[in-house]
Formats: C-alpha cells, structure tokens, sequence
C-alpha cells in the first residue's frame, strides 16, 4: 500500500472528527449555549453548506496547483478553523469556526480522491478510496467517541482543540508522505502528468457535468448520504431520550456506529470494484430497512444498538461506490467531479438534518429523523435504478466469452 493513502487518510480523520464530533455534543453544545437542539443541529447544516462551498468554489482555484501544495494549504484553513471553535465566545463565532474548517473539507477529499486512485492500478481505485475514507470512518470508530468524552468532561472547547492538533499533526503526515506530483490523469499509477493550461483543464472539467449521469450519480449521493446522516445527527437525544441509555453510555454507543461505518467502508470498497451496480443497488436497500427496523425498535436498547450498528455499516458501504461511480461517468473532470460528489454528500448532509430538524420541531418526536432518513433513501434507490436502466440502455454490448463468470458480492 503507499505511504501516500496513509497520509491522506490521517487527513481525513482530522475531518471526520470536525464534521461529525458534533452529534455527540450537540444537547452540551445547546446548553452551553442557550439554544434548542434543533438551533445547534446549524452547526451541523451549516457545516455541510459550507463544504458545498468549499468543494465547489475552491477546487477550480486549487486545480492549478500541485494537489501535494493544495492538500497542505486546506489542512492549514481546517486547523484555523477548528482554533476559532475551540476558543468561541458566543453561539454566533462557534458557528463561524464550523465554517471556516469546513471550506477545506470538500477540495480536501475532492483532491484527494483522485491523487489517491491515481496511487494505485485500475482494479484497486475504489479500494485506494476507501482507504482514504477509511479515515473519516476511523473518525467515527475512535475520534468521535473520545472526542464526546472530553467533551462531557472537559467540555466541548476541549474537544475543537484537540481537533485542532490533530490537523497539525495530518499536515505533517502529509508533508512527510504525500507524492509532491502534478494531477495525474490516466496513464501508470502515481505518475506525474503533463502540465495542462489552466484554462483548458477547466474548460474540460465542466464539460463533464454535460452527461446525464453524472448528474444521476450526484442525485444519489445527495439522498442515501442525507439518508444516513439527517437521521445520524440527531441519535444522541434519541438514545437517551426515547431509547433510555444514560449519557455516559453515548461514547461507546457512537464507537459501535463507527465500527459499522470502518467495516461498511472498506467491503463496500471491494464490493464496488467487483459489481458496482449491484453493490449500491443492494446497499441503498439495506440502509432503507435498517431505518424503518431502527424507528421500530428505538425503545429497545439492544434494538437499537444493533440498528445503529446496521445504519453505519450500510450507509458507509455506498461511499466508495457513489465516488466511483461520479468518477467513471466523469472521466475527463476527476477533481472537479470528485469535488462536486463531496459537495453532494453535503447538500445530502444538510438536506437531511434540516428536514428531520423540522420534523422534530413539529412534534413528530426523536424518531422522526429516522423515517425522514428512510424515505430519502428510499428515494435514492429509485434515482439509482433509472440511472442503472438508462445505463444498461446506452452501454455497448460485449461480445460472449467463455471465460466469463458471474461476480459474488461477499
């Protein structure tokens, strides 16, 4: 494996941490603060807006740089920002941190997904990818538990400056790792590419969001990703609210989460590099019903903990393979399409909590999210199956072969 995706994965636990530590504070953070729950679910929303932001509008800027200068440049604005949080003052400059260390999050992964499937042969890209992620899944297994714990002990400033180092720490990584190559574009992994005008790679960058399915695929990532997190953002009050578990039990809780989302994350890696189609089609299912299954059985505690575990394994299994997926009808724009699926896991990010934050609002009670969460997956499984349809339309016909051989998920 390259010493390259080892850094690039340090890079993304630092941003795992960042964006998702929240869930386990937010009823601290909103007394902290004097505001409701759904008022500090913005921190959340708010967060995701800005990395649409960021994706978008700071990866045409970063496109002309080597991606080595322009991971090291984001980590610098991720570690600012998380400094600003751990030092806020009011509701109001708390909300500004999030901001400013979530522009970095979106060209972070959009850069870096590309120079991390460009490290590898073409049969191991999604793998190459889920190492990456693998990152913020790890986030989840052991940064948002911990971070939570000191949070509850120390409070929550604590925690946004322990994030904080760890970014220091992640820029290092990735000064010390990380290939100092140009972008590389298709040719023998790792290789550097020849220089292209600025002008010109962005004029072939945009021309790729002419396809049909690119924009299929970002339609996707929007509605099974806020699928999962709109109703992830608001487990904690679920828990110890409806569920019974005391607030201590939450750290250990969330830890059972991320060892759904690392395992989920890297099968659903090697799933995708063997059936693509098949693997989201089945995954986007599994995460519907693990929904409905959690809503059910939310005033059981076991229940619960294995519903929890079940959201984070399926949700995280289709990362790969929506990246994948943008990625390969995208072929002549990887970072900016790369860029704009992070944009979109987002939107999908925002989307969710907001809508599940008005649910709450309305009286519909702590379940709520989660049957908000299992109607936008479900709606994802039927954007993806006309994309599947319209694909398997327009796709050429390969000639029979005899050493042909169905492909198993497992």
């Amino acid at each position: 494996m390259p010493l390259g995706l080892i850094a690039l994965a340090l890079g993304g636990f630092g941003i795992g941490l960042t964006e998702f530590v929240i869930a386990g504070l937010i009823s601290t953070v909103a007394t902290d603060m004097g505001v409701s729950i759904p008022t500090a679910g913005y921190l959340i929303s708010g967060y995701a807006l800005a990395v649409v932001v960021g994706a978008l509008g700071l990866t045409p800027v970063l496109g002309a740089w080597r991606p080595k200068r322009a991971l090291l440049a984001l980590m610098v604005l991720f570690v600012v920002g998380n400094t600003l949080s751990a030092v806020a003052t009011g509701y109001g400059m708390l909300l500004a941190g999030r901001v400013v260390a979530a522009l970095a999050h979106g060209a972070f992964f959009g850069i870096g997904s590309v120079l991390a499937a460009s490290l590898v042969p073409a049969d191991r890209k999604a793998g190459a990818i889920s190492i990456m992620f693998g990152g913020l899944t790890l986030a989840n297994v052991l940064g948002v538990p911990l971070g939570t714990f000191v949070g509850q002990q120390w409070g929550w400033r604590a925690t946004f400056a322990v994030i904080a180092l760890v970014g220091v720490v992640a820029a290092a990584g990735i000064a010390v790792l990380v290939p100092d190559t140009a972008e590389t574009r298709d040719g023998e992994p790792g290789e550097p590419a020849q220089p292209v005008g600025r002008a010109a790679t962005l004029r072939a960058e945009l021309a790729a969001f002419r396809n049909r399915q690119v924009w299929l695929s970002l339609a996707m990532t929007v509605l099974v990703f806020g699928g999962m997190f709109g109703a992830f953002m608001y487990v904690e009050p679920l828990l110890t609210r409806v569920t019974g578990f005391g607030e201590s039990a939450v750290p250990w809780l969330l830890v059972l989460f991320g060892v759904g989302l690392f395992v989920g994350n890297l099968l659903g890696g090697r799933w995708a590099d063997r059936a693509l189609a098949r693997t989201l089609v089945v995954l986007t299912l599994a995460l519907a019903v693990s929904l409905v299954g959690f809503a059910l059985l939310s005033g059981s505690k076991v229940g619960s903990a294995a519903m929890l575990l079940a959201m984070g394994f399926f949700g995280f299994a289709t990362v790969p393979g929506l990246q994948m997926r943008v990625l390969g009808h995208a072929s002549g724009a990887p970072t900016m399409a790369s860029s704009a699926n992070i944009a979109a896991f987002n939107v999908g990010n925002f989307l969710g909590v907001w809508i599940s934050g008005l649910a709450i609002s309305a009286g519909l009670g702590w379940t709520s999210p989660l049957w908000v969460g299992a109607a936008f997956a479900t709606l994802g499984l039927v954007v993806l199956l006309v994309a599947t349809s319209a694909e398997r339309r327009t796709a050429p016909v390969p000639a029979p072969s005899v050493h042909d051989e169905p492909v198993v998920i497992g």
